[in-house]
């Protein structure tokens, strides 16, 4: 029975992470971690894991955890686990960090965009981005995992494959997309409140979201080359989901026949086949079909649809995801299935939920 520990687990991507693990065959809860609720029952932050979670929080001491523990998934701030990793940590225990401390491999794009000091950047080489279905092999031998933040992961892996094939121009990629408000944290802010969110919908971080160069970095690895994309987010009045929408030329593949033509609704879905037929997790759509989030709400599901545009040449892709689940916590559990090797699918296999 692998033992793990969880920081900040009284917010929503931590709450999460205690849902779906007490589901886990093979993980044993032994930590709260909380700054904002020491000492104070975990049930009586979270009502629904009354009778099921006897536990009190305790503090966010990573250095005591480590001791205590298989695994530390840190469901915290930017800059915590910066601020406190060490070697002699990573060599008693595995982390699976929530944040995106370690996701860019460049210090100075992270301290650019997060407006913050990285306090340990000797750990960003050994860091593996933990989107699985690209990075599997990888994570499978690390101690510690960048999990992939909700944008990042519907945008990245509804765009890969057609990126790593050559179908389509990287340069004219436009990402659209929105989250329900779960994405923005637990904390009290007045962008969230019931009557800001509720019946309006607004983009927001245009041209400066700091997921961005995170998406941009990992299809550049696909393209072989840098990439640069236009990514907007937007708040939709809804708990949970992302549904990105994505914009790209299609570019000119050689044909059987010798020549050159734009890429048919089949080579499409051949491309997507080859990098994601075996993937449990990736549900593919195919033409003509658009995801919605309702229908992967609780679940670690990506559902990936597209549909082609003759008349103008470019391809619209569609991805949908919930942001709590495949979006955070349920990517570090499944992150940590390959790490200690466990089925990957074990205490994700949740049916999504409807209505």
């Amino acid at each position: 029975m692998v033992k793990a520990g969880i920081i900040g687990a009284t917010g929503y991507a931590g709450a999460e992470l205690v849902r779906i693990l007490l589901g886990h065959k093979e993980v044993e809860i032994k930590w709260y971690g909380s700054r904002s609720y020491i000492d104070e029952a975990y049930s009586k932050v979270y009502q629904n894991m009354f009778q099921l979670v006897e536990d009190t929080c305790l503090d966010d001491n990573i250095g005591e955890l480590a001791k205590q523990v298989d695994v530390i998934f840190t469901a915290t701030p930017q800059g915590f686990l910066a601020g406190v990793l060490t070697e002699e940590i990573l060599q008693q225990v595995k982390v699976v960090d929530l944040s995106a401390d370690y996701r860019l491999k460049d210090v100075g794009v992270y301290e650019k965009w997060y407006g913050i000091t990285h306090k340990s950047p000797q750990f960003l080489e050994e860091a593996v981005y933990g989107l699985c279905e690209i990075n599997r092999e990888q994570v499978k031998k690390a101690r510690l995992v960048a999990n992939p933040g909700c944008y990042t992961t519907c945008s990245i892996l509804t765009a890969w494959p057609l990126i790593k094939e050559g179908l389509i121009d990287p340069a004219t990629l436009i990402v659209d997309a929105k989250s329900g408000t779960s994405g923005a944290g637990r904390g009290a802010k007045l962008p969230n409140l019931f009557c800001e969110v509720n019946e309006n919908i607004k983009a927001y971080g245009v041209t400066t979201h700091r997921h961005t160069p995170e998406i941009e970095e990992q299809l550049g690895y696909a393209a072989g080359e840098p990439v640069t994309i236009n990514f907007t987010p937007h708040l939709v009045p809804m708990n949970r989901g992302i549904l990105a929408t994505e914009y790209a030329s299609l570019k000119k593949i050689r044909q059987e026949d010798g020549s050159f033509a734009l890429p048919t609704g089949g080579q499409v879905m051949a491309a997507y086949e080859k990098y994601y037929k075996d993937e449990y997790f990736i549900r593919l759509l195919g033409e003509g079909a658009c995801p919605e989030t309702k229908w992967v709400e609780g679940s670690n599901f990506v559902d990936i649809g597209f549909q082609i545009d003759p008349r103008t040449g470019r391809i619209i892709l569609m991805g949908a995801i919930d942001n709590l689940v495949k979006g955070a916590a349920g990517q570090a559990v499944q992150n940590m299935n390959l790490m200690f090797g466990f089925p990957e699918q074990e205490g994700l296999q949740l049916v999504p939920m409807f209505p």
